[in-house]
Order: C-alpha cells, then sequence, then structure tokens
C-alpha cells in the first residue's frame, strides 16, 4: 500500500510540476531563516571516565562537561505549490546519531524539497532528509516536554532519507503519510543491502485539545542474502487535560526476523508523561517510561534477561523571555540486570541530573 501511494503521487506530480512552474512567480516566493541552539551540562551518577554516557543514549550524552547537544542554522523558501528545506547542524546530537554516515553529510539536519500534487487538495510530495515520522519527541529539545528524551524516542529514528506523500484533510483532522526510505534512520543505505524501507503515517486530531497517532515501519536491517525484516509500531496521544493539565502516552512494539536462525525477536517500549503549568513563564513535568528487550535488538547487553528498565524523571522548565527556555531534570532508573552503570560498576541503578539552556531565533 505504501509503494503505490508513493506511485500514485508521482504521477500526479508531473502535471503539476508544469503547473508549479506556470503560476508560481518569483514575487510568490517566502524566504526565512532561522536558528536554534542548545547548550546542556549533564551528570551521569555512573561518572564514566571517558566522560561519555551509556551507549543507548544519543542526546545529551557527555557527562560532566559543558556542551552543546544541537546547534541548528535554517534556510526555508516556499509559494503556493513548492517548498524547500536546508538546516545544517553541530554538536553532540549530530556527532552520535549521524556516526555512520558519510563526513560530509554528518551535518545536515534537514534538506527537502516539496511539490503540491493537488490544485485543490492539501496533498504533497517531499523527497531528501527529513524529520522521523515516528513519536511524539522530537531532535529538538524545546519541543519537547523534558530535556532528556525517552528511552523510546532515543532508541527509534529520529530522521529519515527518502520520498514522502502528505494529504491533510480539509477540516484538518486527519493527516495520512506513506514513505519510502533507505533504512532505519540512515542516509546511506546499510552495505550489501539494496532493498528500500517503507512507512506509514495516521494522525487524527478530534479536537484542538486531542492528537492521536499511528505510525509503521517495514525495512530490512540485515543484506539482501541474510535478510532481517524488521516490522516496528508506534503510538501515541496528546491530550490537553486543562489549561495547567496536560497528558502524553505512548507505545511502541516491534518485531524482527532472522533468515539464518529463523527466529522472531520482539521487543516494546512506553511512556507516560503529566505536565502542569505552574505560571505563565514555568512548567513542570513527571515522566514514568520501560524499556523491554529481552533478546537485544536494539540495545544489546549479553545479560540473561536482556535490557528490561524502568526510568522515572522530574522535569522543570522556566522561560524568561518567548525564545529563551532554561530547563533542568532528574532522572533514575532501574534495571532488572546489571546492565547500568552507577560509580563506573555495573549495576542495576543509575541516576542523571541534567540542565539546559535553548535559544532560538
Amino acid at each position: 500500500m505504501p509503494i503505490l501511494f508513493l506511485l500514485c503521487g508521482a504521477l500526479l506530480a508531473l502535471p503539476t510540476l508544469a503547473y508549479a512552474q506556470a503560476t508560481d512567480t518569483t514575487h510568490q516566493w517566502r524566504t526565512s531563516f532561522s536558528g536554534y541552539i542548545d547548550a546542556y551540562y549533564c551528570f551521569d551518577f555512573a561518572q564514566p571516565q571517558n566522560n561519555e554516557r551509556a551507549g543507548f543514549w544519543y542526546n545529551h550524552r557527555r557527562h560532566n562537561e559543558i556542551n552543546v547537544n544541537h546547534g541548528i542554522v535554517k534556510a526555508s523558501v516556499s509559494s503556493k505549490n513548492v517548498r524547500g528545506n536546508i538546516a545544517l547542524m553541530i554538536g553532540t546530537y549530530s556527532q552520535y546519531n549521524l556516526i555512520s554516515e558519510q563526513e560530509l553529510i554528518r551535518n545536515i539536519y534537514e534538506g527537502n524539497v516539496g511539490v503540491k500534487l493537488s490544485k485543490k487538495a492539501n496533498f504533497w510530495v517531499d523527497a531528501g532528509i527529513f524529520a522521523s515520522h515516528i513519536g511524539f519527541e522530537s531532535a529538538i529539545s524545546k519541543d519537547c516536554w523534558t530535556l532528556l528524551r525517552s528511552m523510546l524516542a532515543d532508541n527509534t529514528p529520529y530522521y529519515l532519507s527518502g520520498v514522502k506523500t502528505t494529504y491533510t484533510s480539509n477540516n484538518e483532522k486527519w493527516i495520512l503519510s506513506a514513505l519510502v526510505a533507505n533504512g532505519w534512520q540512515r542516509i546511506r543505505r546499510l552495505p550489501y543491502n539494496s532493498m528500500p524501507s517503507f512507512g506509514t503515517q495516521v494522525q487524527y486530531l478530534p479536537t484542538k485539545k486531542v492528537t492521536l497517532n499511528h505510525s509503521t515501519y517495514l525495512g530490512n536491517e540485515g543484506t539482501d542474502s541474510l535478510k532481517q525484516m524488521r516490522f516496528f509500531n508506534n503510538f501515541y496521544a496528546i491530550c490537553t487535560l486543562s489549561e495547567k493539565w496536560g497528558l502524553i502516552a505512548g507505545f511502541d512494539f516491534g518485531m524482527q526476523g532472522n533468515q539464518q536462525t529463523k527466529k522472531t525477536r520482539f521487543w516494546n517500549s512506553s511512556a507516560v508523561m503529566l505536565r502542569y503549568k505552574l505560571t505563565s513563564k514555568g512548567t513542570l513535568c513527571a515522566r514514568v517510561e520501560h524499556y523491554i528487550d529481552k533478546d537485544g535488538v536494539v540495545i544489546a547487553t549479553g545479560s540473561p534477561n536482556g535490557f528490561q528498565t524502568l526510568a522515572y524523571s522530574l522535569n522543570f522548565d522556566y522561560a524568561p523571555a518567548e525564545n529563551l527556555l532554561w530547563r533542568i531534570e532528574a532522572r533514575g532508573l532501574g534495571s532488572k540486570d546489571n546492565v547500568l552503570q552507577l560509580n563506573n560498576q555495573p549495576s542495576k541503578q543509575n541516576y542523571v541530573l541534567a540542565t539546559s539552556m535553548a535559544v532560538s531565533f
């Protein structure tokens, strides 16, 4: 179904491109520039000697040092029928999330171009590098409810490279997307793997206070000769309960086969966040989450029970200005096996204190 959706979109795009060229003149194009930087300090009670936190974290990963997690400069152009974005980045986010990519593209946060497929409907096709359709947390910390990402967010794609079609209903209650990508958070395809990956997203907004989402991913995480087909589901709901209270609940479920062993492995994760608005400038957010990966599909440990971890955190935000955000978070983790670190020793517990200052412009 995703590939048929995309093929139909590509066919529709041909006359639309000619239409866009004929109707979009230079004075109709809009150009905008923006930026964002997130500086942080994180103290991990694991106290790693190399100042690098555990390998299953990909944001705010440096311990006991002041650093930049994410700095972005972005340029966008748009018209009635065409749009494009290019964004470059620095920071430890790109250092750890794009380590497998070619050096020249490790600092590309976003690079895509899109064309509208219909004169009447809000139906677009975009190609390039773009944000992942999976999860309620993005790579931009200030847009998330907590300073530190959830375990489920840090271990699912933040970005994808490929082609996607997006349809938004006239009443803006439904958003439907289908995509073909180069792999699970990959710009460069895996060696000896010629298979594309596929994804879908369905968002339903019954009211302005509720967002319901279901996203999927299907792809080969092995080679052409030794396939490891991964199928992943992501569900979440974002609810504004009142003027002061907000709730997010998310659940992920994945499975991955192995052509060589004929075995299918499973993992799942969930998170619940409850946010309270203290004042016009301050908010609190409490989070409880778990991650169960007994077979080590995503987080390999080699321990008898694999990675089975429960985490809890409390986050405080203060926004002294509209474009400035100061955050502090305390977090604890508990695991079934000694797969965590405490005082540079294997442990079932781990604790973290982090703070950041972010500005956007």
